[in-house]
C-alpha cells in the first residue's frame, strides 16, 4: 500500500485526539431562583373592629348552577386532554418508532445506502460526520452504511427517540460522549470492528489500539516518544516519517 498516505492518516488522528481533549463542552447549569412570598398579618384589635357582619349568598338559578358546572367541566376536560396529548408526544413510542424506521427501509427490513442517504439529511448531518460513528455504536451497527430494524429498534429504545425531531435534539448528546476516555476507547475500538468489511485492509486491531494509545500519551511535537521503546514497526516508520517531512 501507498505507505506515505496512511502515515498522513495516522498524523490527523494523532492531531484530531489531541484537539478533542483540548475542547471543553461542559457548561455549568445553574438552578433557578425561587421566590418566595410574605403574608402580612393584622392585629387583633383592628381585626375585630374591622369584622363584618356575614352576608347571605344568593342561591343561584338552576339555569345558571347547570352552566357553570358545565364550563367548569368543559375547561376541566380541555386541561386534561391537552396534557395527555403533550404527555403522549413526548413519550417514546415502538409503534411510532417502527412507522420511523420504514421512511427508510421501504418494504425491508433494513436501512440501506439510499435510506441512509435521506436519513442523514433529515437529521441534518453529513453521513461522514463522527456522530454517524457514535450512533452506530449506540445501535450496536454491524455492517457500514445499514441498519436493520432489530438495531434500530433497539437502539432508538435506548435513545427514546422514535421522530427525526428527537434524534436532532439528542445529537449533542451522542457527540459528548466523545469527550468521556472511556466512551471514546468503546467508541475507537468499535470503529474498526464496524470498518474492517471494507476492502483497504491497513492495519490490524492491535496496530489500531496502539495509535489510540499513541495519541493519548506522545506529544504532537513527538519530543516524548522513545524510539527503543515497545511500540510497533508501523509506528516507528510514522515517527520517522514525520520528523523528515518537519524538516523538509
Amino acid at each position: 500500500f501507498q505507505l506515505n498516505s496512511h502515515l498522513s492518516t495516522l498524523a490527523n488522528i494523532h492531531k484530531i485526539y489531541h484537539t478533542l481533549n483540548k475542547l471543553n463542552l461542559t457548561e455549568d447549569v445553574g438552578q433557578d431562583d425561587h421566590q418566595t412570598g410574605s403574608l402580612r398579618s393584622c392585629g387583633s384589635s383592628d381585626c375585630v373592629n374591622k369584622v363584618m357582619p356575614p352576608r347571605k349568598k344568593r342561591r343561584p338559578a338552576s339555569g345558571d348552577d347547570l352552566s357553570a358546572k358545565k364550563s367548569r367541566h368543559d375547561s376541566m376536560y380541555r386541561k386534561y386532554d391537552s396534557t395527555r396529548i403533550k404527555t403522549e408526544e413526548e413519550a417514546f413510542s415502538s409503534k411510532r418508532c417502527l412507522e420511523w424506521f420504514y421512511e427508510y427501509a421501504g418494504t425491508d427490513d433494513v436501512v440501506g445506502p439510499e435510506g441512509m442517504e435521506k436519513f442523514c439529511e433529515d437529521i441534518g448531518v453529513e453521513p461522514e460526520n463522527v456522530v454517524m460513528l457514535v450512533l452506530a455504536w449506540k445501535l450496536d451497527a454491524q455492517n457500514m452504511g445499514y441498519f436493520t430494524l432489530q438495531e434500530w429498534l433497539k437502539g432508538m429504545t435506548s435513545l427514546q427517540c422514535d421522530t427525526t425531531e428527537k434524534l436532532r435534539n439528542t445529537l449533542d448528546y451522542l457527540r459528548s460522549l466523545l469527550n468521556d476516555s472511556t466512551n471514546f476507547k468503546l467508541i475507537y475500538r468499535y470503529a474498526f470492528d464496524f470498518a474492517r468489511q471494507s476492502k483497504y485492509k491497513v492495519i490490524n486491531k492491535d496496530q489500531w489500539c496502539n495509535v489510540l494509545e499513541f495519541s493519548r500519551t506522545i506529544n504532537l511535537d513527538l519530543s516524548n516518544y522513545d524510539e527503543d521503546g515497545a511500540w510497533p514497526v508501523l509506528l516507528d516508520e510514522f515517527v520517522e516519517w514525520y520528523k523528515d517531512k518537519q524538516m523538509s
